[in-house]
């Protein structure tokens, strides 16, 4: 049966462009899982989630529940899930080859989006304000809205600018710089070596949401592509393959 699969859409070719969703769609194509898309703005999440059951992926600064995307419902299960490394979870028990944690690396795995993320610092207030200007109106107000209430501050006064911008650029590098030498140490083009992860489809999923965002004749997809020894760029043909949206 196929499953369905829950992500937000934008205005890019193709729709998809979050990284959270990215993950996801990067596991069910590495797995050949047969699944179609259905598209969800960011003011119907909550809602969606509510009516069939998913689960908040996190709380409010209220307290309240937080409702995000990545989500399947998997029709040959009755499962509803929400959360990419849960999913990912989730098809590996279920459909276990090939595997996303080869070599029983799934508790080593698990920690790895937070720590990736951890060096990622510097880049949001770059690639936040471009992601709002390619979501459709609906999620662009959602979008602005709640990212400019966390920030405190509107999504324009948020791009560094001038010699700070400098700065901020050289910080994501190092951040990427330190995402490298782990690399380094596998022998391999992927984190594990020669074997695709969970952990390279984190990597690669920001990745593609740079791509897509500012496109690949911008100077900071060139930029992302030059350094490391092109490291970045080699990871993400590498996995080319898994990139198909249905």
């Amino acid at each position: 049966m196929t499953i369905i699969f829950y992500d937000i859409p934008s205005t890019r070719p193709g729709n998809a462009w979050s990284p959270n969703t990215w993950k996801t769609r990067y596991c069910l194509n590495f797995k050949g899982i047969p699944y179609k898309t259905e598209w969800i703005e960011y003011p119907d999440i909550e809602e969606h989630c509510k009516k069939f059951g998913i689960l908040e992926t996190s709380k409010n600064t209220d307290g309240r529940p937080h409702y995000t995307l990545p989500a399947i419902h998997d029709p040959s299960t009755g499962v509803y899930l929400a959360d990419s490394f849960l999913i990912a979870e989730y098809l590996e028990k279920t459909y276990p080859t090939p595997s996303l944690f080869p070599h029983n690396t799934l508790g080593l795995q698990t920690p790895f989006n937070d720590t990736y993320g951890g060096q990622m610092d510097a880049l949001w207030n770059f690639i936040l304000p471009a992601t709002c200007l390619v979501l459709n109106p609906p999620s662009e107000e959602y979008f602005r809205r709640t990212r400019e209430k966390l920030f405190g501050t509107t999504l324009e006064d948020l791009v560094p600018k001038g010699e700070n911008a400098v700065v901020e650029w050289a910080k994501y590098k190092d951040g990427l710089g330190k995402v490298d030498t782990w690399y380094a140490k596998s022998g391999g083009p992927f984190l594990i070596g020669d074997a695709v992860s969970w952990a390279d489809f984190v990597v690669a999923a920001y990745l593609i949401w740079l791509r897509i965002i500012w496109g690949e004749d911008s100077q900071q997809w060139k930029d992302i592509t030059s350094w490391h020894q092109g490291r970045w760029k080699i990871l993400i043909d590498n996995l080319k393959k898994y990139e198909t949206i249905v």
